[in-house]
């Protein structure tokens, strides 16, 4: 039923397929995808930790499939819905990463947790107001709720602010028989695009130092945190070190885009990453003198990183891309290197997450062909 609403089904294993897309579209190169998800699969195996990748992504059902089957222990969503569609597409280990807080997400949280298996979804905690509702809910529950306490890290997006909160919270939880403490989450999404691998590297071992001060306190009061879970893309490699996190929830690796390709490129080394998710477009107008127009503005790019980069199609050194409106981007390129009416431009995406979550489908390709197109499952889903 999804296919038959696709624009671009009929273009599926069609030779040329990716040059003959109906525009703008979402497009996954699936070799590039592969190699992201099995090299970060790898170094975290190498480093004895685990991998509990962020779907807030992708929201795709597909790609969470293949980060399981490469090794991931399960996945991190940020929204109940993200987390209902992952467990109802039988993904394990649902970790919810902000606090659910009104009735109707506890009320949600609670029916989700029925569904899946003890111990697929667990959430966090960062208010003794929130721990004593949900713990009032988790009683029609026929297993403790499991849950993690959040702790700011310095950022305070959610959490606790302090250590001594942190602590409170867990005897909370742990004295609560309808709760099972699992762990401690601390997640510093400011620390991920510090373009600078040295201060980078400062903050990030600053952030371990503290959790790990945390985490021997809360020893010393008997209280056990099994998980200790944290870190992205940006420092995936540094919270790796020092034994201080036991998981890593870094989501972007599996894409890229022009953000963290500068962030990880910092410090003299490539990226250990590829891009491998693109926005392709096409030329809809060649009026102007100093620009030509394509059909991907504001609702097909996000808008909060900078403009996209082009990968292909024109010079990428000798172009450049604005945002000309809700549909249509301007595209600044000399006399002699303009595209012709209806060619097609691929731009590398400037913030993958919220780009992704602009559009319906994956288009899959593989070379110039169109292998799949998927869904967007969570697309939305809050």
């Amino acid at each position: 039923m999804f296919l038959d609403t696709q624009p671009n089904t009929p273009l599926i294993g069609a030779p040329n397929g990716r040059q003959q897309l109906d525009t703008p579209a979402l497009l996954i190169d699936l070799p590039a995808m592969t190699r992201n998800i099995e090299r970060m699969a790898a170094f975290a195996r190498s480093r004895g930790i685990g991998l509990r990748p962020h779907v807030k992504t992708h929201k795709s059902v597909e790609i969470a499939r293949r980060q399981v089957a490469a090794g991931a222990i399960g996945v991190s969503c940020v929204t109940m819905g993200e987390a209902e569609v992952m467990v109802d597409g039988g993904i394990p280990g649902v970790l919810i990463t902000s606090p659910a807080v009104t009735p109707s997400k506890i009320a949600r949280l609670i029916k989700l947790a029925q569904r899946a298996r003890p111990g697929d979804v667990m959430v966090v905690v960062d208010n003794p107001r929130n721990l004593a509702d949900l713990a009032q809910a988790a009683g029609t529950l026929a297993h403790p709720l499991d849950v993690l306490v959040d702790y700011g890290a310095g950022y305070n997006r959610t959490g606790a602010a302090t250590q001594a909160q942190v602590l409170e919270l867990a005897a909370l939880v742990a004295a609560e028989p309808r709760m099972r403490l699992r762990g401690l989450q601390s997640y510093a999404g400011n620390l991920q695009h510090i373009v600078e691998r040295d201060r980078r590297s400062a903050a990030a071992a600053g952030l371990r130092e503290t959790v790990a001060g945390i985490v021997a306190a809360a020893e010393r009061q008997g209280l056990r945190f099994e998980i200790v879970t944290g870190a992205g893309t940006g420092t995936h490699d540094l919270d790796s070190q020092e034994n201080a996190f036991t998981e890593l929830q870094a989501g972007s690796y599996v894409f890229m885009d022009a953000e963290y390709t500068n962030v990880l490129a910092s410090g003299g080394q490539p990226s250990p990453f590829e891009v491998s998710l693109y926005v392709q477009t096409a030329v809809v107008s060649t009026n102007a003198a100093d620009w030509v127009t394509v059909d991907g503005g504001t609702k097909c790019f996000s808008t909060d990183s900078g403009v996209p980069l082009v990968a292909r199609g024109v010079d990428p050194a000798a172009s450049r891309y604005a945002f000309f409106g809700d549909e249509h981007g301007k595209l600044l390129l000399p006399a002699d290197a303009r595209p012709a009416l209806g060619a097609r431009v691929e731009f590398i995406t400037p913030h993958c997450d919220p780009t992704v979550n602009l559009h319906d489908a994956y288009h899959v390709v593989d070379g110039d062909a169109l292998v799949a197109i998927w869904p967007v499952d969570a697309r939305g889903k809050r």
